[in-house]
Order: C-alpha cells, then structure tokens, then sequence
C-alpha cells in the first residue's frame, strides 16, 4: 500500500501531534480554536507552517524559510 501525502493536516493527525505537546500548549491552541471557531486541526496546522514562513496560513502555501 502506497503511503499518500496530503497538504492539509487531518484531525486525527492534529489530535495525536497535541497529545505529544506541553498541555499548557496543548491547551493554548485548542482555545485558540475555539475563539476564532476553526478547527483544531486548521490551527496546528497554521502554527507550524507559520513557524516555517511567517507569510504561510497553512502547509499549501508554506515556502520554509521564506517570511522570516
């Protein structure tokens, strides 16, 4: 079976990346989520793509290295 690559983060992948965090970030993210009423996994997403380019809102428009 071929493994396929996604550009977007699924939930189940964003639940099992926040169990893995400190739960004061864990915590920090999910009440992000819940405040600008996205998905919880439409915010890690954004975190870590922003973390790689400050210009990216997700991993389809993230260059790494770019926007710093």
């Amino acid at each position: 079976m071929q493994s396929q690559l996604h550009e977007q983060l699924s939930r189940s992948d964003a639940e099992v990346i926040l169990l893995r965090l400190p739960e004061r970030i864990r915590t920090a993210l999910i009440d992000r989520a819940a405040e600008i009423e996205y998905p919880i996994e439409a915010v890690v997403e954004m975190a870590i793509a922003s973390f790689l380019n400050t210009e990216a809102l997700g991993f389809v428009d993230c260059k790494p290295g770019r926007g710093q």
